[in-house]
């Protein structure tokens, strides 16, 4: 395999080695290789914006490993801090190659490729790479983008925005439906992400707080989504909207665990952690 660089990779999945992924010379036992380049994958999906599940259900097949190759350059040791680099190199009718690399900084340790058949989920029998997904893979190489932010209405967006918002805050967090959907969707901006498969996977609405000011809520993004761009994408459209229509402030009421998010996104808090809806939530406000 070729010397592979990281700047080669679009996609880097960052792990920490730990004690049980070594041996007694607290390098890496070799069989953990692959278990990098397999959650590496796992990334490379998300990173191309397919809910794995959903968009193989969708495109009616499944991928199945035919072959699996390591080389080994230097090993990695205990609490290496690795980048796990992966890219699609090569798809055929039915097949899909994944080039992978893991680098220790500049440095590549070890070579991966794994080769991929597309089949029907049932039987196993492969069948051609649907030229959907093979477009959404070369694009995304090619640095095309792999998922858009629509704004718009209710009426629009509504059917696609409740079933995120149902997902994430209804079945995941158990909040009420009946204080889920509520009166205010029919006056707000809506703002809702959608991978090229047409699948949504994030959305947020704008209201009016008061003349002038703004206010975001009901930001979910789909749980396998998570930790991509894809909520920065919706947050950002929705602030452009207040922008748009004069707003000098956008404010919200962020879940506890979403405030890192929201400050990275240059809000700051107001007041004191607050009840609502069962779930410990900060105001947060950003001045446009």
């Amino acid at each position: 395999m070729p010397e592979l660089q990281r700047s080669d990779f679009r996609c880097l999945h960052r792990l920490r080695v730990r004690w049980a992924e070594v041996d007694m010379q607290k390098i890496v036992f070799n069989a953990h290789y692959l278990m990098y380049f397999d959650t590496a994958v796992t990334d490379y999906w998300r990173a191309v914006a397919l809910p794995y599940e959903a968009a193989m259900h969708q495109l009616n097949g499944d991928i199945f490993v035919a072959k699996a190759t390591v080389e080994f350059h230097a090993s990695a040791r205990m609490d290496d801090l690795l980048e796990v680099g992966m890219k699609c190199s090569r798809i055929g009718n039915s097949s899909l190659t994944f080039t992978g690399a893991i680098f220790r900084g500049e440095e590549h340790l070890i070579s991966g490729e794994l080769i991929y058949v597309f089949a029907d989920p049932a039987t196993q029998r492969s069948q051609p790479v649907p030229q959907v997904l093979r477009d959404i893979l070369l694009g995304y190489e090619a640095g095309e983008p792999v998922f858009s932010v629509k704004t718009g209405g209710w009426a629009d967006l509504g059917r696609d925005a409740s079933r995120i918002r149902t997902e994430v805050f209804v079945q995941e967090q158990g909040i009420s439906p009946e204080i889920e959907l509520d009166e205010a969707d029919a006056s707000a901006v809506h703002a809702l992400a959608v991978n090229r498969l047409g699948q949504p996977l994030a959305t947020g609405r704008l209201l009016v707080a008061e003349q002038g000011v703004g206010k975001i809520g009901r930001m979910a993004v789909s749980r396998v989504m998570r930790g991509s761009q894809i909520g920065a994408a919706v947050l950002q459209a929705l602030m452009t909207a207040a922008r748009e229509r004069g707003d000098r402030e956008v404010r919200l009421h962020a879940q506890r665990s979403a405030v890192g998010f929201y400050r990275r996104m240059g809000f700051e808090n107001r007041g004191a952690l607050f009840m609502e809806a069962g779930i410990e939530h900060q105001e947060m406000a950003l001045r446009l």
